[in-house]
């Protein structure tokens, strides 16, 4: 384990000048409300603008990313969460934003491009196994899908780059900082990424797997993490998965509203999305093999 993750050391590194937990209290505060202050103004500007009622159903829209318009606003609103993390080093820790990716952004872009590609290649190879038995219907036209792809792509960059500057960049580093057991470092991350995904009111009886699966996928970004000493890796790791879930093949009603094709079932359903949930798991386990051959870690 030891000489597995001795890249991790140089990624701490930086978070070892200012490690006391008390900060991480404050600069969860900033977190958060670099994330939800600007829904809350987008949200009191359209009722001014338009109404109470119109302005939930609007933010209801958004939320469940049912309309191209909807889907790119929600991925995009993900650019507070990003910056959060980035003013949280630099007000309570006295870093550079830029210690969050690695010491090299070189080698974090280079660990990006070696897993993002192979696990796209995969992901693609993978789709007639994964829509096995399943209703599958048009989604956009094909026309439409590339007129949203320059703003898609970089909406879900920023989604997942958002996501990865918290719990594998901020959070890894500086319970890393503070504690040598990977256990702690990279396991309260996970279960934080974990509560973030646990939705009942969508998933019903399914909500305690779709969790599991973000633990289990926050436990193999973090792995990344440490073995190449950058945010690179778990950044493509995570890109990978959402540009397939969300521009390639969507669930009907949640957060399709991009996609090329959309599967037809019941999410809160346990006979019938327990099967493709339990496929999602191996096919994110060969995802985590197939970047650490690319990457040789």
């Amino acid at each position: 384990m030891i000489r597995a993750y001795a890249s991790h050391e140089d990624y701490v590194a930086p978070a070892r000048r200012r490690p006391a937990l008390w900060r991480l209290l404050p600069a969860s505060a900033l977190i958060v409300a670099a994330y939800l202050l600007p829904i809350l103004g987008l949200s009191t500007w359209l009722s001014v603008q338009y109404g109470q009622p119109v302005a939930d159903a609007m933010i209801r829209r958004m939320l469940a990313g049912e309309t191209p318009g909807g889907m790119l606003l929600l991925l995009w609103s993900f650019l507070g969460l990003a910056l959060g993390p980035m003013a949280a080093v630099r007000i309570f820790h006295r870093r550079s934003a830029g210690t969050l990716i690695g010491p090299s952004p070189r080698s974090a872009l280079r660990d990006f491009a070696r897993v993002l590609l192979p696990i796209l290649a995969l992901e693609i190879l993978l789709l007639p196994l994964a829509l096995l038995g399943l209703e599958v219907r048009p989604g956009l036209g094909f026309l439409a899908f590339l007129g949203y792809l320059p703003l898609a792509l970089p909406g879900i960059l920023i989604q997942t780059g958002a996501e990865e500057l918290v719990f594998r960049g901020y959070l890894q580093q500086q319970l890393a900082a503070r504690f040598r057991s990977p256990l702690i470092w990279i396991g309260i991350p996970s279960v934080l990424f974990a509560w973030g995904h646990y939705l009942p009111e969508d998933f019903g009886p399914n909500a305690w797997l779709v969790a599991l699966w973000a633990a289990v996928f926050g436990l193999l970004a973090a792995d990344l993490t440490a073995r190449t000493g950058t945010l690179g890796a778990a950044l493509g790791f995570h890109a990978a998965n959402n540009i397939s879930a969300l521009l390639i093949v969507g669930l009907a009603g949640n957060l399709d509203g991009l996609a090329l094709w959309t599967v037809i079932f019941d999410p809160a359903d346990p006979d019938a999305a327990r099967p493709a949930l339990l496929l999602d798991f191996a096919s994110m386990v060969i995802a985590w093999l197939v970047a650490r051959i690319s990457l040789r870690v």
